[in-house]
């Protein structure tokens, strides 16, 4: 499950983060999940709770915030731009786009135009928006 190697590495980052800032305690770590991750975000929040609970004092009473950020395309030919659930894909081509973001170029277009030629302008990645402490 890659929601645990994920949560494993946003402790490890938030734990450098403190010590490069003197945190004595880590209060909240804020996450945005794109749409197109497909994570699971109650396994995650499980996984950073118990991962959390062997760091000690340093994250004991740490608050996890997870936003999911929707996926929008935006196309080069006429500058339209559109959600993930307006791409009219069928189960298969949603998970093959899950899956691999870099093949939505095969089954998505341009919901105005049609043309095959777009950016996905958000909702891919994860960030860690913000760690939060006490000095």
């Amino acid at each position: 499950m890659h929601e645990w190697a994920l949560a494993e590495a946003v402790i490890v980052s938030a734990i450098e983060k403190s010590r490069k800032e003197g945190l004595k305690e880590i209060t909240e770590i804020k996450l945005k999940i794109g749409e197109l991750q497909q994570m699971d975000t109650g396994i995650l929040k499980f996984a950073l709770a118990e991962i959390a609970k062997e760091c000690g004092e340093l994250l004991k009473d740490v608050k996890t915030v997870i936003v999911s950020e929707p996926a929008i395309f935006r196309c080069r030919v006429c500058g339209n731009e559109w959600d993930f659930g307006a791409a009219g894909l069928n189960d298969d081509e949603g998970e093959a786009v899950h899956f691999a973001p870099e093949v939505a170029h095969v089954y998505v277009r341009c919901d105005s135009c049609k043309s095959p030629d777009f950016e996905m302008i958000q909702g891919r990645g994860v960030l860690i928006e913000h760690i939060k402490g006490v000095v």
